[in-house]
């Protein structure tokens, strides 16, 4: 009997050891981040970390934001082994990888059993060569901003989740007059074009730019229209996109979800006083309605860390269903994609309360805005030299996009 008590202790302990074998009393993780006092989703999540791992304390290494890719390879180079650093660029990651400073995860990935589906196919731009070196726990994937108060007014049906580009076009017409504007693109590359990545396949680093024309011609179509404000007119008056939103003589505006919480202080504050909501960015006849671009924020482990468990247990819990949860009730859109997710953002203090809202919460895909590359940098610097020119027509859409094509030849080589 003994023995038999003593064998059912084993596995109580072994199974315990199994579930939460980084549980240690009294043990602290470093995780290095920027910003770290004051960014309401870091407090969040180790304030949900910590009372869900008894004596585990995270303490944040705070870098400043501007520095933190120079500071942090520094760091990093002189052997520092704080265990847990926040990717705040794709290029950092690849960087570091280079270097030998990040852990490789799919050891810890196939032994925990860790279920990647969650984030829409966003982190594979964490791997090389098929080895993942982070997991993203951000990711502030583009919606449709439109103002309720505005289609109510003029007895029009809002947007939908299911619009391809020629019925927002249509729409945005349709909403324009007595001093309203159908639609508003800020001033970005990013918001003219680069719903190309949409589809999976197309990238804005491979050289082929002629899919562009496409978005640039239906651009160019609602400004001539009169259903949007003119790029000269925004970079003229340096209007920011939130200020014209903000104005209440806008329809719809595709931006980042990151404008999510600036539009709910705004509401709270006084600041405007309009019913609004969200749906799913328009999509092309071929691409799966719901598809959005974004970038990313994650978290890496550093190859020196001497609590490495403890360091997968902390990446994997903050980039999974509970983190992303608890990065949520803060209007902050987690990379993680569920319905337990929505849930917890729609449930934020000010998110519109209509079904479809919360549905574009839900993305099937999430591109990448610009992929990492060691030619990034520069290609990203060519296409907005060249987008400067096609918005002002200095090149036709056609020049313009010939240059891309070639200049980034020449930089591919």
């Amino acid at each position: 009997m003994k023995k038999t008590l003593a064998l059912v202790l084993a596995a109580i302990m072994l199974l315990c050891t199994a579930s939460f074998a980084v549980a240690e009393e009294g043990q602290t993780l470093t995780v290095v981040s920027w910003d770290a006092g004051t960014t309401p989703y870091l407090i969040a999540q180790k304030e949900a970390f910590e009372a869900s791992h008894p004596g585990v304390t995270i303490e944040y290494v705070d870098v400043a934001s501007q520095d933190y890719a120079v500071k942090t390879t520094t760091m990093l180079a002189g052997g520092d082994s704080s265990d847990v650093f926040m990717v705040k660029e794709i290029t950092d990651l690849l960087n570091w990888q280079e270097a030998g400073y990040e852990e490789p995860l799919n050891s810890y990935i196939e032994a925990s059993g860790y279920d990647l589906s969650g984030f829409a196919g966003i982190e594979s731009n964490y791997a090389v060569d098929g080895e993942q070196y982070a997991l993203p726990f951000r990711s502030d994937f583009w919606v449709l901003f439109y103002n309720k108060d505005l289609f109510d007014a003029a007895g029009v049906d809002y947007p939908t989740n299911d619009m391809t580009w020629e019925q927002y076009a249509e729409l945005a017409k349709k909403m324009t007059g007595d001093g309203v504007y159908g639609a508003h693109y800020h001033t970005w590359l990013s918001a003219v074009v680069n719903w190309d990545v949409c589809d999976g396949v197309n990238t804005l680093i491979d050289g082929e730019y002629d899919d562009l024309a496409y978005f640039y011609e239906l651009y160019q179509d609602l400004e001539d229209s009169g259903a949007c404000m003119s790029y000269d007119e925004l970079k003229a008056a340096g209007l920011h996109y939130s200020a014209a939103f903000e104005n209440g003589n806008i329809a719809m505006m595709p931006m980042g979800y990151w404008f999510v919480s600036t539009m709910i202080n705004a509401i709270k504050d006084g600041t405007c006083n309009f019913n609004w909501g969200i749906v799913a960015v328009p999509h092309k006849e071929d691409v799966a309605a719901g598809s959005s671009f974004g970038n990313l924020t994650g978290a890496m482990i550093n190859a020196k860390s001497e609590n490495k468990e403890l360091a997968w247990e902390y990446i994997s819990w903050l980039a999974g269903e509970e983190g992303s949860i608890a990065t949520a009730t803060t209007g902050t859109r987690p990379a993680w994609v569920s319905e337990g997710v929505a849930e917890a953002m729609a449930s934020a203090e000010g998110f519109p309360t209509d079904d479809a809202s919360k549905a574009a919460l839900v993305p099937v895909y999430v591109g990448i805005e610009i992929p990492a590359s060691e030619h990034s940098s520069e290609i990203s610097t060519i296409l907005n030299e060249e987008h400067s020119l096609i918005m002002t027509r200095e090149y036709t859409i056609e020049e313009g996009i010939e240059e891309m094509n070639e200049r980034v030849a020449e930089v591919l080589g």
